[in-house]
């Protein structure tokens, strides 16, 4: 049989030992068309656009519309 051990670790050690497991915050990158901060790898949710390219195509209400619209 496998051994057991003789005391349980303390809150302390424990604590000690998880302290360096804390999740960090992974750093940004400006995006190059609208300048906004997004994970790198991603398509920028503001404008669409990846490595300089438009990935997703954004229709934008025209302000004509708008006015019409509202009375």
């Amino acid at each position: 049989m496998p051994q057991e051990p003789k005391r349980r670790h303390s809150r302390q050690r424990k604590g000690k030992r998880r302290a360096s497991i804390a999740l960090k915050i992974s750093a940004g990158i400006v995006c190059s068309n609208c300048g906004t901060l997004n994970p790198s790898h991603v398509v920028c949710k503001n404008c669409g656009f990846y490595k300089g390219k438009a990935v997703i195509v954004r229709k934008e209400k025209k302000e004509k519309e708008k006015n019409e619209k509202s009375p």
